[in-house]
């Protein structure tokens, strides 16, 4: 329940974020006629989502056996993927998301395009929408349809409530705080996602554990129990993992981690290689 609620909290207020920017910015270029179309958008959005969600879940409701943890593997990872691209499009866009979905806003207005107005709030919803589908239903593979749902559920009415207050001026959020701080949790979950992936995939061989068992702590820390079971879900926990499972969560981890820190590094003017004649 607490991934679900922390993914859709976060996509739910970035999805929230975008659309007040929109409406902030048709306000500035007066242009306040043309809010309805920005709820029809953002409303599309959510329409599309919710069947990519659903189209996903029948999917994984129709495979059995080995094609069932293919599909779980497969989709696993690609949650991870998708989820990795996401914290870094939003450490390299974040500082300028109001600039640029501004500049968008006042294209579409200087072109006395509706249409164009619709597709900035659909593309900016449909896209965190989309993403959240497969998280969640990467989710529900690993700890239950039923919990995903509910903590789908009260994240997003926490991101409708923070998202208002927000809006309204009743608090003060530290959004960049805010987001570095999900960033670190949601590398942790897509670690997990990534070992439960291969584990998955461990199963029917297509990749190989090379060693079965590293280490079994399940006396320790039974991967079934309910503290276990939590821990599978935020952190990937497995009491008795394979070589390929451990190696590929350090390695998402390492990587992950590196890239972020490189990314954040300032960057500084390369030198002159000319050299002046004495």
């Amino acid at each position: 329940m607490i991934p679900s609620i922390l993914l859709t909290l976060r996509e739910g207020l970035e999805a929230a974020l975008i659309i007040g920017i929109v409406l902030g910015a048709l306000k500035k270029f007066n242009r306040t006629d043309l809010k309805s179309l920005v709820w029809l958008g953002a409303a599309s959005a959510a329409g599309v989502s919710l069947l990519v969600a659903i189209v996903f879940q029948l999917m994984g409701i129709a495979f059995e056996g080995a094609g069932e943890a293919i599909f779980e593997g497969i989709t696993m990872l690609l949650a991870a993927g998708i989820l990795t691209w996401m914290i870094f499009w939003m450490a390299r866009n974040g500082r300028n998301l109001n600039a640029n979905i501004e500049s968008e806003v006042r294209h579409a207005t200087v072109q006395q395009s509706k249409r164009a107005v619709f597709l900035v709030a659909f593309f900016a919803v449909v896209r965190e929408g989309v993403e959240l589908a497969l998280f969640l239903t990467a989710t529900s593979l690993a700890s239950g349809g039923l919990t995903t749902l509910i903590g789908a559920v009260i994240g997003l009415a926490g991101s409708a409530v923070l998202a208002w207050l927000l809006f309204s001026s009743l608090i003060k959020l530290n959004l960049r705080r805010f987001f570095l701080i999900t960033n670190i949790m949601l590398i942790i979950f897509a670690a997990g996602l990534v070992a439960h992936g291969v584990h998955e995939l461990n199963e029917v061989m297509i990749i190989p554990p090379i060693i079965e068992h590293v280490w079994d702590i399940n006396w320790l820390l039974d991967e079934n129990s309910f503290a276990g079971e939590i821990m599978k879900v935020l952190f990937g926990y497995n009491g008795n993992p394979s070589l390929t499972e451990v190696l590929a969560y350090i390695a998402y981890c390492g990587v992950i981690v590196f890239a972020l820190v490189r990314q954040q590094l300032p960057r500084t003017a390369p030198r002159s290689t000319s050299a002046q004649a004495g």
